[in-house]
């Protein structure tokens, strides 16, 4: 059977982070309730999908799927196993915040077969978490970790965020310090992106001098390179970094473009080259009308997301019968220094990575 990687999305939140532009709110129990038996019955009608794939991956994400009472996520995947075959090996992951998991909720998680913990830290600062609008603090966080550990998570990823409000290069790498010393299997660290219509659009955008130099910006990444490899994490995509073993295979499922299957509001899908988008409005999808857009890709739009996915991984990619298509690209690519070929895989250098929006951006027409 083939792989099928699949994501739930749970679209709620204890409050809405100042810098998040995800498809996410707070809202009452009630219709978080009214939104977990939707998505039931969004699962129970996968029919012919679920007989032609294996479930290899599981994902929940948000939102924050740990808000969720844990017998209520538990019996969402309980669903999900019911409907498909899950390879005996089937990663899955929960996001959680601190604050919203405890023992209780942790040790069930897994009974029930979670495997991988994803905890959204962003920062071991308190200020600059206060700053960022979440509802945490760095000991919370630690109380989360521990309590993680102890129900016996043992593959565990950290979120962390770089160039942020009011922050210093010395202040993130006392948060790259304090996490390191946990040693959590798995490390994502992003730089903030101001996304329109966020209240830290609205309030930075026109101030960049509230905000890190891109000077400090490039230290910090180059601080988190450089500190995560001399700790024995592999920086296999270029904003993750695991301990040999730890990719989340989830992830590298994306940008491999293993087929995937989304449920829940706005949940993407990939399948046999066709892409699905749910039903964005909450009030639409609890009433039933889940589906949203389709969009069979060409074969054009298939080698472009080959490369513009593909080359994020730091292994790159095998450009195999693709390569007629972009030779002269590539080559051009390599000439600046950009691209490099190793082992028969084309894959960004060490400048393609700093520049590689610009580099992944030209494989598309």
């Amino acid at each position: 059977m083939k792989p099928l990687e699949l994501y739930v999305h749970i679209p709620f939140c204890v409050k809405k982070c100042a810098y998040c532009d995800f498809l996410s709110a707070p809202a009452e129990e009630s219709v978080q309730k009214a939104y977990v038996e939707r998505l039931v019955e969004e699962i129970r009608m996968s029919g012919a999908l679920s007989k032609a794939y294996e479930a290899s991956t599981v994902f929940f994400g948000g939102g924050t799927p740990s808000i969720l009472p844990s017998d209520w996520l538990c019996g969402i995947l309980e669903v999900l196993r019911r409907e498909f075959s899950f390879r005996e090996d089937a990663e899955i992951t929960v996001e959680a915040n601190p604050g919203t998991v405890d023992k209780k909720k942790l040790s069930e998680y897994r009974r029930a077969g979670v495997n991988r913990l994803s905890l959204g830290l962003q920062s071991a600062e308190n200020e600059e978490l206060r700053l960022l609008g979440r509802i945490h603090t760095w000991e919370q966080f630690l109380e989360s970790f521990q309590m993680a550990r102890e129900t016996g998570f043992g593959n565990i990823n950290v979120d962390l965020m770089s160039a942020l409000p009011g922050q210093t290069r010395e202040s993130y790498h006392r948060t790259l310090e304090k996490v390191l010393a946990l040693s959590p299997e798995h490390l994502s660290a992003y730089s903030l992106i101001l996304e329109e219509g966020t209240p830290f659009y609205e309030k930075y955008k026109g101030h960049p001098e509230l905000l890190p130099s891109e000077e400090e910006e490039r230290q910090m990444y180059d601080d988190t390179r450089d500190l995560l490899e001399d700790r024995g994490y592999e920086r296999y995509e270029i904003s993750n970094y695991a301990k040999p073993g730890y990719a989340c295979r989830h992830n590298l499922g994306y940008w491999e473009r293993v087929d995937y299957k989304g449920y829940g509001l706005g949940a993407a899908s990939l399948l046999n080259n066709i892409r699905y988008t749910n039903q964005t409005v909450l009030t639409e999808y609890l009433k039933g009308n889940t589906e949203g857009t389709k969009e069979p890709l060409t074969a054009q739009a298939v080698r472009e997301e080959y490369f513009f996915l593909g080359l994020r991984k730091t292994r790159g990619v095998d450009p195999g019968i693709y390569r007629g298509h972009y030779k002269e690209l590539i080559q051009k690519l390599q000439m600046q220094q950009l691209l490099e070929e190793k082992d028969g895989k084309i894959c960004l250098t060490d400048r393609g990575i700093d520049l590689s929006n610009y580099v992944l951006a030209q494989f598309l027409d």
